[in-house]
Parts: structure tokens; C-alpha cells; sequence
């Protein structure tokens, strides 16, 4: 068995509007391949938005994917695993593969962090890279777009309490630690 600790993000690429198709034969091939051990996580970033009808919300949703044409699966990269996913069915490459046989390099963490955070996927080791007194962005949520200073971290919660300014007074809010990313 690998080393868990060699688990790196990667994303898959594949035909804009088939994401979750390739995402359930990468997960087929998972399972019927006994992959397990290498692939942890296959990822369409999709979020629930409200439609609209003239201008106004129906109270229906619809999922819209926030990444057209592309896969993010957690994985050890190995050279059988590499061959399997990108000749998975309707898979059309994984990104940072050069070509000639160079393997693809993994998401940098503070690329795929928001990623996951707006999937609500929060791993414990994202806290070790958030302290009070950082400056931080709400990237989701009620508050999104709005800039503070982290006062306090629940990590048991994932509650955080940031001070930010609203009509020129200095205002903590509390926000939940998906929603805020480093800035």
C-alpha cells in the first residue's frame, strides 16, 4: 500500500457538460479495478444556484458546474494509475502533462483549497495554514467578496469569527471556515 502522505490533487480533463458521466466511470474503474488505495477523491465542482425567471428566483435550482471540462481527483501517482485514469472512458487528459511521457504535476494547495472549501470539503490540515491576525476574503456565502482579519477559529465547529468594516465601523461577523480563503 502506498504512503498516504503522497496523496496529491490533480485535475482530469474531459467534454464540457460530461464531467459527472467521467466521473462515475472514474469511479467505476475505481472500484472494478481496485484502485482504492491510489484514488481517494473524484470531484465535479459543482454548486446549487436558484433559477431565475425574469429576474426572479422560482424556488427551483439546478446544478452548475464551477470548472467546464474538468475533474479533480485526489490520488498517489503511480505510473499504472496514471495509465488508468487518463485512458479512463471520456477522459481527454489531465492537465500539467507535458506530453513524452512526463507525468502531470499536482494543484499547488492554495489553488485547490478554495475548490474544496466551496465543496465543503475541509480537510484538518487546512487549519495548520490559517492563524488569528491573517488577512482573509469571504469567497462564498452571504458575505462573499468581503475582506477582514481573523479574531478566532473553532476548528471543532469550523466557526470563524473575522472583524471586517461595514459603514466605516470595525464589525466581527461570523462566518463558517469554507467560506474564507487567505488573501
Amino acid at each position: 500500500m502506498a504512503q498516504l502522505g503522497d496523496k496529491q490533487w490533480y485535475i482530469v480533463t474531459c467534454q464540457s457538460q460530461h464531467e459527472r458521466k467521467v466521473a462515475d466511470n472514474l469511479k467505476k474503474r475505481i472500484d472494478s479495478m481496485g484502485m482504492q488505495d491510489y484514488i481517494f477523491d473524484v470531484l465535479v465542482a459543482e454548486q446549487e444556484f436558484p433559477v431565475l425567471k425574469d429576474g426572479l428566483p422560482t424556488g427551483k435550482t439546478k446544478m452548475k458546474n464551477l470548472y467546464p471540462g474538468y475533474i479533480f481527483v485526489q490520488m498517489i501517482m503511480t505510473d499504472s494509475i496514471w495509465y488508468n485514469v487518463r485512458n479512463a472512458p471520456g477522459v481527454t487528459g489531465i492537465a500539467g502533462s507535458a506530453g513524452g511521457g512526463q507525468k502531470p504535476t499536482p494543484v499547488p494547495r492554495e489553488e485547490i483549497e478554495p475548490v474544496l472549501k466551496r465543496m465543503g470539503k475541509i480537510d484538518e490540515s487546512m487549519y495548520e495554514h490559517y492563524n488569528v491576525g491573517d488577512s482573509v476574503k469571504v469567497i462564498h456565502g452571504p458575505l462573499e467578496g468581503t475582506e477582514g482579519v481573523i479574531l478566532s477559529i473553532d476548528k471543532s465547529t469550523g466557526a470563524c469569527r473575522v472583524e471586517t468594516v461595514f459603514f466605516g465601523r470595525k464589525t466581527p461577523v461570523d462566518v463558517d471556515f469554507s467560506e474564507i480563503e487567505r488573501i
